[in-house]
């Protein structure tokens, strides 16, 4: 019950703080989240750990910003609209109303822990940078004795064309180099902090199922060590991300911890017909 309450106290903040968020920040702490509800605190900690080191240090050479241009006559607004984006009846569960921004300028974030990788190895890494975006995180509907656990989130981004072309094109490239990757920090084990590492692999499930381009990355971390002790275990954690692109527009999306690969590629169907009508061109 003590852990059911700190639980709680955390979604609450979280949900006091999500309405006045910028959008890459909520879809940080929505990242976070769902790492944590699927690995648990221990592997979740490290994670994060080397996460941060992409968030509290400028990303290498990214190419110079694309400036805004003035919306085609294709589509009545360049702005991203609310019924472009997956909907909560689109879900299998009840959910409450999405939490999201709309934003210009922000980058296509795909996972914060990919661009630790590159770090770490001395690769340059950066995210293509978009016109407009729109993010949203579906919670599930609060029931009895059940805390209202993310369930779906997703990012929408209108790109340039020169952008547009080569965004699956980079994703590759990021993920190439980060196959199979180690990480190492401080995480929580057993209730104490020690050192540790973890072994993290990136592959592709799917491509090419809807849109334009799709894909969907698996990322899994297969095994931690305690280096202290020399214990090891295997969570056996799956993080599944979807992207299509459908037009000049690119969604990023999530599933929660019950998520599955099968239910992932159905919203992104849902997602591609959604993004239709907003497209340039249009479907």
């Amino acid at each position: 019950m003590p852990d059911e309450m700190r639980f709680l106290e955390r979604m609450h903040q979280d949900l006091r703080e999500v309405r006045w968020a910028e959008p890459a920040e909520l879809r940080e702490r929505g990242t976070r989240r769902r790492r944590r509800a699927v690995v648990g605190s221990a592997v979740a900690v490290l994670m994060v750990a080397a996460a941060s080191v992409v968030v509290t240090r400028d990303l290498a050479e990214p190419p110079p910003a694309v400036p805004l241009a003035a919306p085609t006559t294709s589509v009545p607004s360049a702005e991203i609209p609310r019924d472009a984006m997956v909907q909560p009846g689109d879900l299998p569960v009840e959910t409450g109303p999405p939490l999201g921004q709309s934003g210009l300028g922000e980058p296509v974030q795909i996972d914060h822990v990919l661009l630790a990788c590159h770090q770490e190895q001395g690769r340059s890494a950066y995210w293509e940078t978009s016109r407009y975006s729109r993010s949203q995180t579906l919670l599930r509907a609060p029931a009895e004795r059940l805390p209202a656990e993310e369930v779906f989130s997703q990012a929408v981004y209108r790109l340039a064309p020169q952008v547009v072309d080569r965004i699956f094109t980079r994703i590759d490239a990021l993920l190439a180099p980060c196959a199979n990757w180690r990480s190492s920090g401080s995480m929580l084990w057993d209730e104490q902090v020690v050192a540790a590492e973890a072994d993290h692999r990136w592959e592709v499930t799917a491509r090419d199922f809807v849109g334009d381009q799709s894909m969907v990355i698996q990322h899994s971390v297969t095994e931690i060590r305690n280096l202290e002790t020399g214990e090891s275990r295997k969570p056996g954690q799956l993080d599944r991300t979807a992207v299509v692109r459908v037009g000049d527009l690119v969604t990023v999306m999530g599933l929660g911890r019950d998520g599955t690969e099968r239910e992932l590629r159905r919203l992104a169907t849902v997602a591609a017909d959604r993004l239709c009508v907003a497209a340039n061109p249009p479907c």
